[in-house]
Order: C-alpha cells, then sequence, then structure tokens
C-alpha cells in the first residue's frame, strides 16, 4: 500500500502525453470554442452560467475549459499530476480562458489544504475513472462537502462498479468478460497494464496500478453521511470509453454491449448540500 501514490501518479503523468497525442483526446472542438462533454452529462447536467465550480481529478482540464467555454464565472481544476496541471495551463492560455479557469496541483485528499475556499462552490464536478484510484471514499465524500456552499451541487459520473468486478483477460464462454475482482473487496486491484483508453496503440512504461471497486451502496451512503442530500441516481448502459473489447460505439461515441444490456456501465447522481438556515 505504501507506493499507491506514487505509482498512480507516475502512471497518469505519462498518460498525460499520450492524451495530448494524435490518437488522443480530440480536442477540435474545444479549440474552436464549442467544447462539449460526453452525452451522458450533457443530458443532465444542465446550465453552468454564471457557477463558480471546483472540477475534482480534472486531469489536463478539457471539461474544466469546456465549462468554463459554457459561461461558469469559475473553474478551480484540482488534478495530483505536474504533467496534467501544466497541460492544463497551457491550453487555458491558448483558449484565452486563463482569467477564469485556474487549475492546482495537488493529491485530492490534500485539497482542503491546497484550495482555502470551503463552502465556497456553486457545483462540485467529478466524471470519469476518478474514485477507482482512491482508497478512501468516506473522505472523499467529506471533500465535497466541505467545498460546497449551502444550496450547492454535486454532480458525479463514473464507471458502474458492478462492471468493475470484470475484465477482459479472463473470458466467459460466449465472449464476455469474466470475473476478476469481488464487488465487496476492500483490497487494492493491483495490475500491470500497458494499455490506455484513449490510445489503444499505445504501451504505457509506468504501466503499474493500484484501483479500488467502491460498492454503488456505499458510495451514496457516504455521501448522504457527509450532510449532503441526494436528488436522483442514474444507472446507464452505456460508457464513454472502451471499457470492455466486446463493446460496441454508438453514433453518439458511447460504448455499449452489442446484444443485450447485461448490466449496467456507468452511474451519474446529483446531491445538494442544504440550504442556508
Amino acid at each position: 500500500m505504501s507506493d499507491w501514490r506514487a505509482a498512480n501518479r507516475a502512471n497518469w503523468d505519462e498518460r498525460v502525453a499520450v492524451h495530448l497525442g494524435a490518437r488522443g483526446y480530440d480536442l477540435r472542438a474545444l479549440r474552436a470554442g464549442r467544447g462539449r462533454l460526453n452525452p451522458i452529462e450533457e443530458a443532465e447536467l444542465g446550465s453552468v452560467t454564471g457557477l463558480r465550480i471546483l472540477h475534482l481529478q480534472c486531469h489536463f482540464g478539457a471539461d474544466s475549459l469546456t465549462l468554463a467555454q459554457r459561461g461558469a464565472a469559475e473553474v478551480v481544476g484540482l488534478d495530483f499530476s505536474p504533467a496534467a496541471i501544466n497541460a492544463a495551463r497551457a491550453l487555458a492560455l491558448e483558449l484565452g480562458l486563463a482569467e477564469r479557469a485556474h487549475f492546482v496541483e495537488a493529491d485530492l485528499y490534500d485539497a482542503r489544504r491546497a484550495i482555502p475556499d470551503p463552502h465556497s462552490f456553486d457545483l462540485v464536478y467529478v466524471t470519469w475513472g476518478t474514485i477507482i484510484w482512491l482508497p478512501d471514499i468516506a473522505t472523499w465524500a467529506r471533500i465535497v462537502a466541505h467545498f460546497l456552499k449551502p444550496g450547492g451541487s454535486f454532480y458525479f459520473a463514473e464507471g458502474h462498479p458492478a462492471a468493475l468486478v470484470l475484465d477482459d483477460e479472463k473470458r466467459q464462454a460466449d465472449g464476455l468478460p469474466a470475473f476478476t475482482a469481488p464487488y465487496f473487496s476492500r483490497d487494492p486491484i493491483v495490475a500491470v497494464d500497458r494499455r490506455d483508453y484513449a490510445d489503444p496503440t499505445a504501451q504505457l512504461r509506468n504501466a503499474r496500478q493500484y484501483n479500488w471497486i467502491h460498492p454503488l451502496g456505499t458510495v451514496v451512503s457516504e455521501l448522504i453521511g457527509s450532510g449532503l442530500r441526494l436528488s436522483w441516481l442514474h444507472e446507464h448502459d452505456s460508457v464513454p470509453w472502451q471499457m470492455f473489447e466486446m463493446l460496441v460505439e454508438d453514433a453518439e461515441g458511447q460504448y455499449r454491449w452489442p446484444t443485450k444490456p447485461w448490466l449496467p456501465l456507468s452511474f451519474s447522481l446529483k446531491s445538494d448540500a442544504p440550504a442556508a438556515g
């Protein structure tokens, strides 16, 4: 356990160059001033005009800057990767958004020290491939609640933990991915995986990674325990990346089961801080 953070940071530092490369993220719409989120967020998030937004685990800031383009008054992005934060700041300057989009290099668990603005954000935004890298979901939930102003909202979208118990390394007789990790295990999943979800040709050198499965009930319960009120919870039969090789891409760029929707691939939720008084 002692080296999980260093291993994961090295993995994500290396991914930044991959994701900014020719086979990585498609930033053409963002650079043209028309950045879009994934279809699930587009359908659920609503207007962000005039909001002060905290984007935790923001990677190199593509979604942060999209939110700024959408009219957010200010977006603060936080990530533990120096390479990602440097790239985010450079991209903000390139797009003319540096006055409204600010980026902080810090570990998620150090967010309260790194951003000394408690209870000041209208929206905390966290999406895709975030909590699987964190061992302590209770502290994560308290950090989210710490930054929301009274009446503020938390939007969260993530791969479904019921799907994360499966992996392509093993296959069932019908070709479906097979079980590799117990849903209720609290132990880290330690893997050496040289693949990258955005660029199938990439071969990562820093391939050792530590992940955790957080059951859906645990995530919701910890958010409620932190003082937030659950507004809604949605489960989806699609996900924005090719979680398994057999998933097929639809017209919106989402990935789905090729025949039947065997189990949920992602989920999203909105929770709110109590109003003042």
